[in-house]
């Protein structure tokens, strides 16, 4: 055909680049999603476990890898989250299963790179527990570490747990006599001629609960774990005789599952990478007082914007009157001491 023979019917239509059906801002509600806990975390893969009898009554436990999908946007998805899986949950060395949902969380463990970082890092979400492991030696304690992390359990509602290690080189006495007016638990272990002492005692503790173990490179918290978890190999490391300090050992968070002595689940424990700082920008210091029910009436007298460290607030009156009972006065100074640790630095 020659051109002189085409008209304005022979122009061909081509279709819109947006598409020919109008998309919708609606997404999919996934009501068939499996849900399952996140155990660990690498480069933007997730392992999961699916709980037994979800994929079927006479179906065990899974584990499923997984990635996050677009309805998740930025949002980030950390160990202990439950989250909702939909596609290929075979569980094989090629299936890859998407995060579609993150399940409410029940707790949430934060930090800040420092006390000035306006960015929070979301730890671990739906722990119950704290477990503060500090070394008594080598690497030598550094209680301003243990009182932020203290803070931090406060603000998250955690139930906090001091783990003292390396007992067999220094009596804890005098260290423990620092946090015998805020009532905090405690465990102390030692590791001498192959034998490790308290291991039972912390086990006991971590029973039926989701704890995760927070310290300093070098205090023994992998060591823990392998000793709570038969067949863990999470790397141990060595302290530096220059530094004083460990070498990280553990480079990401992992859950880890307990089992009682008669093989059945009996809680998770997740080991976390070794921290050298722990800011507290995120944390309100209101939220920290309510954890001292004995002090908390005591502030309404306070001025506005009471630090509750200076000559006019109330506190030291309301303790002089007796109503926070006897132990009031040492009650007052840990709490203005964990106050305090916001705002000062964490390396002694």
């Amino acid at each position: 055909m020659s051109w002189r023979d085409l008209d304005e019917g022979d122009i061909r239509v081509r279709p819109s680049r947006k598409g020919s059906r109008p998309r919708t801002k609606e997404r999919p509600a996934h009501a068939d999603a499996v849900v399952a806990m996140v155990i660990g975390v690498d480069r933007g893969r997730y392992t999961c476990l699916i709980p037994q009898g979800v994929l079927g009554k006479k179906e065990p436990e899974r584990v499923v890898t997984a990635m996050k999908a677009r309805d998740i946007g930025r949002t980030r998805v950390v160990v202990g989250d439950d989250v909702a899986l939909v596609g290929d949950l075979a569980g094989g060395p090629d299936a890859l299963a998407r995060i579609v949902r993150i399940e409410e969380r029940r707790s949430v463990l934060r930090r800040t790179a420092d006390d000035t970082d306006p960015y929070e890092r979301i730890i671990v979400a739906n722990a119950d527990q704290l477990v503060i492991v500090t070394a008594l030696a080598d690497p030598e304690p550094r209680p301003r570490m243990v009182d932020r992390c203290l803070v931090a359990a406060y603000d998250a509602d955690l139930e906090p747990l001091l783990a003292l290690t390396k007992a067999d080189l220094v009596d804890p006495a005098d260290f423990l006599a620092n946090y015998t007016p805020l009532e905090v638990q405690h465990v102390v272990t030692s590791w001498k001629d192959g034998d490790f002492s308290g291991l039972d005692d912390l086990r006991a503790r971590l029973s039926g609960k989701v704890s995760v173990l927070v310290g300093h490179s070098g205090v023994g918290k992998s060591t823990l774990v392998n000793g709570l978890v038969p067949g863990a190999l999470r790397a141990t490391g060595i302290v530096n005789d220059t530094t004083g300090r460990g070498r990280h050992t553990s480079t990401n968070a992992v859950a880890l599952r307990l089992r009682a002595a008669d093989g059945s689940d009996d809680g998770w424990v997740i080991d976390t990478p070794g921290i050298r700082s722990f800011g507290l920008a995120h944390i309100d210091v209101d939220h920290i007082i309510d954890h001292f029910p004995d002090l908390a009436e005591g502030t309404d007298n306070c001025p506005r914007g009471c630090t509750h460290d200076e000559e006019e607030c109330a506190l030291d009156a309301w303790v002089a009157d007796g109503h926070a009972g006897p132990a009031g006065a040492s009650r007052l100074e840990s709490l203005r001491r964990l106050l305090g640790s916001r705002s000062t630095t964490e390396e002694h």
